[in-house]
């Protein structure tokens, strides 16, 4: 991290302008792609990098004038563009990553039910819930961000970039044995990964669905289902695409205890507990296929809900048509992680808390409770050179937040009530320490949206539009609180002044929520076959589906239902006692073999550090977890000094190489139809498979079914 430069100029016309236009671009491109499979995204390290070249354009040919608007004097050149420019510009580029969950949620609604409420209320509530998230990330600073033991290692790769694009070229290279600048090394890998990436996602395809062993008997379906990636488990995870290898984030900034951990997660409850309830047809999984994010009736066909659900009584199910249908049934990686070890999860966070990390919180409180004391002086900041946010600043926002939702929900009658909101929010709030400081030491995210759904499921049970926007309200804010809270980290390395990140991010609020409004809009009536099989390109909306199917089992079907003591999935309540027992029992053999691996385990990480599976595969966690192994441990300890000059740049270049290729060649290729008559072996291979197809390892004959 450089020394920070007090006196450089952030808010400057050059910044707002080229900053307003990237977060048109990242939140209307990023909103489209969310819909696609795999979900390639405009990432914030592409614009870091694309912002560079434009500031320094900026910089050189635009004339130095100054115009004086109502006594402020407005320069249009202020001089050279420098780093605080460049990470502001990225931070409001990065509100297009919080959209993605917002867009979701409304293609939900929108698509899978049927219900459309228009352009005002869509605008409103994406406004309050990014908005809320905004608030709790600043109350809640001073314990998950300006903490030294807060590293946010997410953040790295941004900071690393950010370096090697505005260190001066007199950078002391002497000292390294690596000569070549961090600039320049990541123009080569930059260049290299955007050309490579044309062939697994156009020219040769099967490079990213790379199952050879499906390939080989391509018919047999336990072949399949064991090394596929598409159904599959994904045993054998070899993938040479970085999109899909890095589809839950780039491995090369994720701490290697981190990736440990959630490598043993995957071999245990993928590799070993889904197998084995698979072919011993727990629950009837056997007939389904063993990995999907769809779920199914009792003939092993895709669940109809518009059969149990009636639209014209409010979106409630219909119980008569629901027993004569069918119970809904469940891939056996998706009851398992999506439900059983989300349930452990949820559990386990707070006592893992009180466990392990009660001394690093009392001390936040201890220090903030010191400088309130009337003998402080001058009230301690991360940044001593600026001038701290008000607290109260973020608590009006928290309030206009508030109103904007209870507003939308009580106009629009989407069936949630005022105090149903209250709820959502409260549920944010109380969960966002534990999760913002395992993300902000992990750079993994653990999902606790299976709780906000089953306590919508009971309260407000049999209504699926309730239980759409109080997951929304109570999970998706809390998910942005999380992004918010990365950047104030970031800002605090980039010595940003956080009253003007404040501006900048409030700003960009308003802005990313009407290109993501607006650009979802055109998309879903635009794209031909959209959220559908038949979508050209991938544009399948896999997240909104899984919302979808979700939203289904909790809101219509309603979790009394679904998990009663005879229901098929009653045994996965008991995951809550394995949430309540595991973190106790890795504490006590912590503090008994204090030496030993278990120094490492990291119980929410154990639990729920798979909360992409499904859509993602055992392919997708396993080569993720192998890259960030190899770098982490074998690079890190055989070539310590490249790994710590160029690790972090290459993450960046992998991440915004792809990114821009796939906008290109989305556009160039898939757009304009080009494709259409492109067909070798290398497309089709994967495709002309039992995985691809997703078959059960039972088959029923025509008119049978396999339970109630």
């Amino acid at each position: 991290m450089d020394a920070d430069d007090p006196t450089a100029y952030c808010l400057t016309l050059r910044m707002w302008v080229i900053g307003v236009s990237f977060t048109l671009l990242g939140c209307g491109l990023n909103t489209l792609y969310t819909l696609r499979f795999p979900s390639i995204s405009l990432t914030q390290s592409a614009v870091q990098f694309l912002a560079f070249p434009i500031g320094k354009t900026w910089e050189k040919i635009v004339p130095d004038w100054t115009f004086s608007i109502l006594g402020w004097k407005l320069r249009l050149n202020p001089g050279p563009f420098n780093q605080k420019e460049n990470i502001l510009i990225y931070v409001m580029a990065n509100l297009s990553f919080l959209t993605r969950l917002s867009a979701d949620v409304l293609t939900e609604q929108r698509i899978f039910f049927g219900y459309q409420t228009g352009w005002g209320f869509e605008m409103l509530i994406t406004l309050a819930t990014i908005l809320y998230g905004f608030s709790i990330a600043g109350i809640c600073k001073s314990i998950v961000v300006d903490p030294s033991s807060m590293l946010w290692p997410g953040v790295f790769a941004n900071t690393a970039l950010n370096h090697a694009l505005h260190s001066s070229k007199a950078e002391s290279e002497s000292v390294h044995k690596f000569r070549m600048s961090r600039y320049s090394f990541f123009l080569i890998a930059f260049s290299i990964s955007f050309c490579w990436y044309w062939f697994p996602d156009f020219i040769f395809p099967a490079l990213g669905y790379f199952t050879f062993l499906c390939w080989a008997a391509p018919k047999n379906a336990v072949v399949n289902q064991v090394f596929g990636m598409q159904s599959g488990l994904g045993l054998i995870p070899v993938t040479f695409d970085w999109s899909q290898i890095a589809y839950i984030g780039s491995p090369l900034v994720v701490p290697t205890w981190a990736i440990a951990n959630v490598l043993a997660a995957l071999v245990f409850w993928v590799y070993i507990v889904s197998p084995a309830l698979y072919y011993g047809n727990v629950w009837n999984s056997a007939y389904l296929p063993i990995q999907s994010n769809s779920v199914y009736d009792n003939t092993g066909k895709a669940y109809n809900v518009s059969r149990v659900i009636d639209k014209q009584d409010g979106y409630t199910l219909d119980a008569v048509k629901y027993e004569s249908y069918s119970t809904i049934y469940l891939p056996v990686t998706y009851a398992l992680n999506q439900f059983g070890l989300a349930f452990a999860t949820i559990m386990s966070l707070f006592i893992w808390l009180a466990l392990e990390k009660r001394d690093q919180i009392w001390s936040v409180v201890k220090s903030i409770k010191s400088t309130r004391h009337p003998s402080a002086a001058k009230r301690a900041t991360a940044q001593p050179a600026y001038a701290e946010t008000p607290i109260w600043w973020y608590w009006v926002t928290a309030a206009l937040s508030l109103f904007l939702a209870i507003f939308c929900c009580e106009f629009w009658k989407v069936q949630l009530p005022w105090y149903g909101v209250l709820l959502a929010f409260a549920i944010a709030a109380i969960f966002f320490v534990p999760l913002g400081i395992i993300y902000g030491t992990t750079n993994l995210r653990i999902n606790i949206d299976v709780f906000c759904r089953i306590i919508a499921g009971y309260i407000w049970e049999g209504k699926v539009l309730a239980n759409i926007w109080f997951f929304n309200l109570g999970y998706i804010s809390g998910i942005k609180a999380l992004q918010f809270s990365q950047d104030f980290k970031l800002g605090l390395y980039c010595g940003i002044p956080p009253r003007q990140l404040f501006i900048v991010q409030l700003v960009a609020i308003c802005i990313a929520t009407l290109a993501q409004v607006g650009v979802l809009n055109w998309a879903l009536t635009n794209i031909s076959g959209v959220c559908t099989s038949a979508a050209v390109n991938g544009f399948t909306c896999p997240f909104s589906r899984t919302h979808f199917n979700t939203s289904t089992i909790w809101g219509a079907v309603g979790p009394r239902r679904f998990f009663s003591a005879n229901a098929t999935y009653h045994d996965l309540l008991y995951f809550f006692i394995l949430g309540l027992m595991l973190p106790v029992v890795v504490y006590a053999l912590k503090r008994r073999y204090p030496r030993s691996f278990w120094r490492h385990a990291h119980v929410p990480l154990l639990l729920g550090g798979l909360n992409y599976l499904p859509p993602a595969s055992g392919t997708n966690y396993g080569s993720w977890a192998i890259v960030g192994l190899v770098f982490g441990v074998y690079v890190k300890r055989k070539y310590a000094l490249w790994w710590k000059r160029y690790t972090f740049v290459l993450s960046a270049a992998l991440d915004s190489s792809i990114a821009i290729a796939a906008v290109i060649i989305f556009f160039a290729v898939f757009w304009t139809k080009v494709s259409e008559n492109f067909s070798w072996w290398g497309t089709t291979v994967y495709k002309d498979t039992c995985d691809w197809k997703s078959c059960p390892f039972k088959v029923l004959v025509k008119g049978e079914k396999f339970g109630p």
